[in-house]
């Protein structure tokens, strides 16, 4: 229950979401049991590359204050990328239909509804599914995804990263999983032996378990995904000829069963899109929104290295105009490194039906910052559509706790036809560069034919260079800023001897090195 009377909380909430910029107007603040449309709840643009949490239990509103927020983004010129588990979110492509529920809903947060439809690219991870095919290059993926997605441990990961290294110095391209099939084969074979003997930390028996799981993930039809030609995050960037930010929906409903590809697939477009974006500190508005949905599937089981690994991109990241909104059931899903960088939060109701549930509404709680309401009563009686906010506001310090009732979308809320979305991807502007795979001259080729194939590196045989130089004590960190942030996270990922030689570079060429973060490498971008 509220401390202030309904005036003096109005007076604070409208004092506390009022800003000099632009920003995302959320909903009407709820006083007293109504939305009082005096007391706009928003979100300032400027501050949306401080990232930001939506979370609630499934059913309370979550995929509708995304479509909503995608909305006014795209309307401000922002690019937004979101993953769409469900399918739900191909309706931005179409208008709604206004009806008289919806009038009077709108009129009573202050909302001048327009029925809209948006500017949206639909993408499916190798052409699985509705929407233009995504792939990478196993190459680009990088040992340290390629890793999770396949459930190695520590020393199996370490195996894999000598395998990258021995391809990357014979000239030997891997672009999708038969060719690092070939170059593992190769190695375990008679003619392979030696330069198997020369890596050094790179045994037969862990190269055919390996081997083995990479032949069990293509039996699953997970290969797809993986080959040419790549796609180039930089197309998440795009923009509409009319200036509204192009809203790319990443479609997932046909590998809802592989929540571990579609997690690591959407850290690789993370950390693909760090590694090409020139800092801008602070600007009036961010490049991108990015949408993190079903966030838990990204940490549940992940690695020390591959956490810190996360909350090193999300730390930096802002500084290139990028704002990560990961979207979960409670706080809790969240690793708490990762949530204390989190600024912008709009917390849907939570259940409290178990005692699971209720440690974890208790936890919830905890993060808000002191606030009017009694929170764990106010979070277990929100109804649809109803959220408790708080965001930064543009002096960077907290605003005011607000219970809220959300803005409709101008779109339609729930999937558009199967015809609206052929119809869009039919028209997509990637679709020629995208949609048709191809196989172009790698590693398959040049192991079954050595002599005839053309390489373009050291041909397989000649004398194989050291391998990456193995995990060594470190001296303490005598530096701070970016410089030490990327140190501390490649230790993690990629081991001592790699820090050490980070040491030695300045800062501009440490940040270019942070490519490898997540052993991904990096390529020849189309501009």
């Amino acid at each position: 229950m509220a401390t202030k009377t309904p005036a003096e909380l109005i007076a604070a909430l409208t004092a506390g979401y009022t800003f000099t910029g632009s920003s995302i107007a959320l909903g009407a603040a709820i006083v007293d049991g109504q939305a009082r449309p005096e007391a706009q709840v928003s979100l300032p643009l400027a501050m949306m590359n401080r990232h930001g949490l939506v979370a609630g239990a499934t059913g309370t509103g979550k995929t509708v204050t995304l479509h909503m927020m995608a909305e006014q983004l795209s309307t401000a010129g922002v690019p937004v990328f979101m993953a769409d588990i469900k399918g739900d979110l191909t309706g931005l492509a179409t208008a709604a239909e206004g009806s008289e529920k919806l009038t009077a809903r709108t009129q009573a947060l202050g909302q001048h509804w327009e029925s809209k439809a948006f500017p949206v690219e639909f993408l499916a991870l190798g052409g699985n599914g509705n929407g233009v095919p995504v792939r990478a290059t196993i190459t680009s993926f990088g040992p340290i995804l390629l890793a999770r997605v396949l459930g190695l441990n520590e020393t199996q990961e370490s195996s894999l990263q000598l395998v990258f290294h021995y391809a990357d110095t014979k000239g030997l391209e891997l672009y999708d999983l038969k060719d690092l099939r070939a170059v593992i084969q190769f190695l375990t074979s008679e003619p392979g032996k030696a330069d198997l003997t020369e890596l050094g930390g790179l045994s037969k028996a862990t190269a055919g378990v390996i081997l083995r799981n990479l032949i069990t993930l293509d039996a699953q039809g997970m290969g797809e995904f993986f080959g040419m030609p790549e796609f180039d995050t930089a197309e998440l960037l795009r923009t509409a000829p009319d200036g509204r930010g192009v809203i790319t929906c990443l479609e997932l409903p046909s590998i809802q069963d592989k929540p571990l590809l579609f997690s690591t697939f959407l850290m690789w477009l993370l950390a693909d899109l760090f590694r090409d974006l020139p800092e801008v500190g602070d600007a009036d508005k961010p490049k991108l929104v990015f949408f993190f949905d079903e966030a838990h599937l990204l940490f549940t089981g992940a690695s020390k290295a591959f956490l810190n690994a996360i909350t090193q991109t999300v730390r930096l990241i802002r500084s290139k105009g990028v704002g990560i909104f990961f979207v979960t059931q409670t706080p809790k899903d969240v690793p708490g490194d990762v949530l204390a960088q989190l600024a912008n939060r709009v917390q849907h109701a939570l259940r409290a039906f178990t005692p699971d549930d209720a440690k974890a509404l208790k936890a919830t709680v905890s993060t808000f910052p002191t606030s009017d309401y009694d929170l764990e009563e106010v979070l277990t009686s929100l109804g649809i559509g109803e959220a408790v906010v708080t965001v930064m506001n543009e002096n960077g310090a907290p605003t005011p706790v607000a219970l809220t009732r959300m803005r409709a979308p101008g779109s339609l809320m729930g999937p558009s036809t199967e015809d609206a979305i052929k119809a869009v991807i039919a028209g997509s502007a990637l679709l020629p560069t995208y949609g048709t795979a191809v196989d172009p001259v790698s590693a398959y080729e040049k192991l079954q034919a050595p002599a005839t194939v053309p390489s373009t590196g050291p041909a397989v045989g000649t004398p194989l260079p050291p391998p990456p130089p193995v995990a060594l004590p470190v001296p303490a960190n005598d530096g701070g800023g970016m410089a030490s942030e990327v140190i501390g996270a490649l230790g993690g990922a990629l081991g001592g001897g790699v820090k050490s030689m980070i040491r030695s570079m300045g800062s501009s060429l440490g940040r270019n090195l942070m490519r490898d973060m997540f052993g991904t490498a990096p390529r020849k971008r189309k501009r």
